[in-house]
C-alpha cells in the first residue's frame, strides 16, 4: 500500500494506564481541550454529550470504559455495563465492544490487554479498508463525504476518510468536497479540521448543495461511514446520508459505505429494524447557546438515517468489499456473525 504515515496524525482516544484521555470533539476546532475519564459514568456521559463520537470511538471508548467499571469493583462492573450501552441507542459498535469486554471479563481475562485489542483491531482494519476502497476510485475521482469518519472517529486513519487518505496518498483523487453535517456540523469543524491538519485539501459545502455539485459532475463518488450495517446491507449512518444516496443515484455518481465488521449487525434483518435516536429539539433550535428560531417553534431532530442496499454501490470492509449488497452477498461474507 501506499505511504500514508503523512495522511494521518490524529489520535483522539488515548488509554494512560490509569484513566482515558478523549479529544473533546465539541469544542474543535478552535479549542483541542482533553477530557481526563477516571470512571465508566464519566466515560458513559463523553459518549452520551458527543465528547467523542463515530461509531468506531463509541466502542474504543466504551471498552476503556469497562476497563474502569471493572477497577472500581466487580459489584458494580454489570450495572456499569449496562449504563455505557444505554449512552447511545444506535452505532452497533456499542454494544459489539462491551459483549467482547463482558466475555472477556467472565474468562478471566485482562480486561486492558482486550480493550488495546479492540483498538488496535480498529486501525488495522481502517488501513486495510482504505486500501480496499481506494483501488475502486479511478484517476482523477472528485469525491464527496458526510460527518465525520477519520481518525477523531476511529483509533485512527478512518473509514470513509481512511479510503479518502490512501486515495490521495495513491494519486487517484482530484478533489475532496465536505458537506457541513448539520445540526453538529462534524463535517464543518471536523473532517475539515482533520484534512488541514493532515494537509488534504478540501472543498466544504452546505448540504443542500450536494445534488447541484453531483449535477456539475464534479464528483464520481460519495464516500461514507455506518454506524450500523443490517443483515441485507441497508444502512444507518448520520442523517443527510439517504438523501446524498438518492441524489447520488439520479446523478449517475457511484456511493461507497465503510466500515469496520463490527459494525455489521447480521441480527438485525433489515434497516426498518434499526433504531433511530432522536436527540434534543434544542440541537436545532439554538445556536451557541442561544434560541435562533421563533418562540413555540418545534423541531424533529434524528440524528441517523437509513439508506437502502439498493442505493449502495460498494461496502468496503477490512474482511473484503461487497459490490451491489444483498442478504446473499451479506450471508458469504458475515454469516458467521449470525445471531
Amino acid at each position: 500500500m501506499t505511504e500514508t504515515t503523512g495522511h494521518d496524525r490524529v489520535r483522539a482516544v488515548q488509554w494512560q494506564g490509569d484513566h482515558l484521555r478523549l479529544l473533546d470533539q465539541r469544542r474543535l476546532p478552535q479549542h483541542e481541550t482533553w477530557i481526563e475519564c477516571r470512571a465508566a459514568g464519566e466515560v458513559a456521559s463523553a459518549i452520551r454529550d458527543l465528547a467523542v463520537r463515530g461509531a468506531p470511538a463509541i466502542g474504543i471508548a466504551a471498552a476503556w470504559g469497562a476497563v474502569l467499571a471493572a477497577r472500581a469493583g466487580a459489584g458494580a462492573f454489570n450495572a456499569e455495563l449496562a449504563m455505557l450501552r444505554g449512552a447511545r441507542p444506535t452505532a452497533v459498535n456499542l454494544m459489539w465492544a462491551l459483549d467482547r469486554m463482558a466475555t472477556a471479563a467472565h474468562a478471566g481475562h485482562d480486561l486492558a490487554l482486550e480493550a488495546q485489542a479492540i483498538q488496535d483491531e480498529d486501525l488495522a482494519a481502517n488501513r486495510r479498508m482504505g486500501e480496499l476502497g481506494a483501488a475502486l476510485l479511478g484517476q482523477g475521482t472528485g469525491v464527496l463525504t458526510h460527518c465525520n469518519t477519520g481518525s477523531l472517529a476511529t483509533a485512527g486513519f478512518g473509514t470513509a476518510l481512511g479510503v479518502i487518505r490512501a486515495g490521495v496518498a495513491a494519486g487517484r483523487i482530484a478533489a475532496v468536497y465536505a458537506g457541513e453535517t448539520r445540526p453538529w456540523l462534524q463535517g464543518a469543524r471536523l473532517t475539515m479540521w482533520e484534512l488541514a491538519r493532515d494537509d488534504i485539501d478540501a472543498i466544504l459545502i452546505a448540504d443542500s448543495a450536494a445534488a447541484h455539485l453531483m449535477q456539475s459532475g464534479a464528483v464520481q463518488w460519495v464516500i461514507v461511514g455506518a454506524d450500523r450495517i443490517a443483515a441485507n446491507g441497508d444502512t444507518a449512518n448520520k442523517i443527510g446520508t439517504y438523501a446524498l444516496a438518492i441524489a447520488a443515484r439520479h446523478h449517475g455518481v457511484r456511493f461507497m459505505v465503510v466500515a469496520p465488521a463490527s459494525t455489521v449487525d447480521m441480527a438485525t434483518a433489515d434497516g426498518e429494524a434499526i433504531a433511530i435516536e432522536l436527540r434534543d429539539a434544542d440541537e436545532l433550535l439554538t445556536w451557541a447557546g442561544r434560541r435562533h428560531v421563533v418562540a413555540g417553534a418545534r423541531a424533529w431532530n434524528p440524528v441517523f438515517d437509513v439508506t437502502p442496499a439498493s442505493l449502495i454501490d460498494a461496502i468496503v470492509t477490512e474482511r473484503g468489499v461487497i459490490a451491489c449488497p444483498d442478504p446473499q452477498r451479506m450471508q458469504t461474507l458475515f454469516g458467521d456473525r449470525d445471531a
